[in-house]
């Protein structure tokens, strides 16, 4: 079964960059290069730039690129994520890249401002964000990422660099049995198993919001994974007003971090129909919030929208 594609207009081939001349030490998997103070972060260079994305057909790579002169906003991003890549404790591996004392790899890549974060999966790279957010915003823009990562079967793990994470774990959150047969399935890329394994957790406790969340993430999954991105944007601008165009055009703003687009479309279809079609809408905007979580500013926001939609 295809699974749907983590990119965007314009993705670079990281391929055609060149690997500049490095002695062998420098060039094998990024060994000697500088690291950053995290376990899963690393500071890349024209040097060891290539070598460590090439991990990414193995692991994700998230690169960011800042500059504490110019836009310290952009250095305390780069903090952030190294702390969540911690947490995340090697489901990706992040790039830091910064702008001046590696100006060659952002004038490659056509980075003229900062902050920018970009994803690299199998070797294709798209943009993320290019804005400061809160720290449990790019949690969750990570986790869609990681979702999304999984459904394509991309779910190895990135070996500890710099810094062992501390031993002592006893704070460390214990993941749920319960749910690890959903989660095992999505990182197999098999979404159908996983929607059902998700499903009976909610059959069993429709109170679960775990698992309300997680089976919501899946049915967006299932119903992009034998999407054109192409053709689904193009038929959503064609008819404006089609729901079934509309709502999947959704879920892959959704997959590709546009949570806010995703809504916003959705509460303008609301406004320019009626009955069952409407409630079609309104069902499925719901289910993007528990997709994305009810307790995330964004859902919060766009629920105040839908029921100015509403009513």
């Amino acid at each position: 079964m295809s699974t749907p594609q983590f990119s965007r207009p314009g993705a670079i081939d990281l391929s055609a960059l060149k690997r500049p001349a490095t002695s062998s030490a420098a060039s094998a998997g990024g060994a000697g290069a500088p690291a950053g103070t995290g376990a899963y972060a690393v500071v890349l260079n024209e040097q060891n730039f290539q070598a460590e994305l090439e991990g990414s057909l193995e692991a994700p790579v998230v690169l960011v690129f800042y500059s504490p002169a110019q836009a310290p906003a952009s250095a305390q991003l780069a903090a952030d994520l190294e702390l969540l890549s911690d947490e995340f404790a090697g489901r990706f591996l992040l790039g830091k890249v910064d702008i001046d004392t590696a100006p060659q790899i952002a004038q490659a890549l056509q980075i003229t401002q900062v902050p920018v974060v970009a994803l690299v999966m199998q070797g294709q790279l798209a943009p993320l964000i290019q804005q400061t957010l809160p720290l449990d915003e790019l949690r969750e823009m990570l986790s869609q990422v990681l979702q999304a990562a999984a459904a394509q079967g991309l779910t190895g793990r990135v070996q500890p660099r710099g810094v062992t994470p501390p031993a002592d774990s006893e704070d460390e959150e214990q993941a749920d049995p319960r749910y690890l047969p959903a989660e095992d399935a999505l990182a197999e890329g098999d979404i159908d198993r996983a929607v059902a394994e998700y499903q009976k957790l909610v059959d069993a406790n429709p109170a679960d919001t775990e698992a309300a969340g997680g089976l919501a993430m899946a049915n967006v999954l299932q119903r992009t994974a034998t999407a054109d991105a192409s053709a689904v944007r193009a038929a959503a601008a064609e008819q404006p007003d089609d729901v079934g165009s509309q709502t999947l055009a959704a879920d892959l703003d959704l997959l590709g971090g546009h949570v806010e687009d995703a809504f916003g479309r959705l509460i303008e279809l609301i406004r320019r129909t009626a009955g069952e079609e409407r409630d079609a809408v309104r069902a499925h905007l719901l289910g993007l919030f528990a997709a994305v979580g009810n307790e995330d500013p964004r859902v919060l926001k766009g629920r105040q929208n839908l029921a100015s939609a509403l009513f």
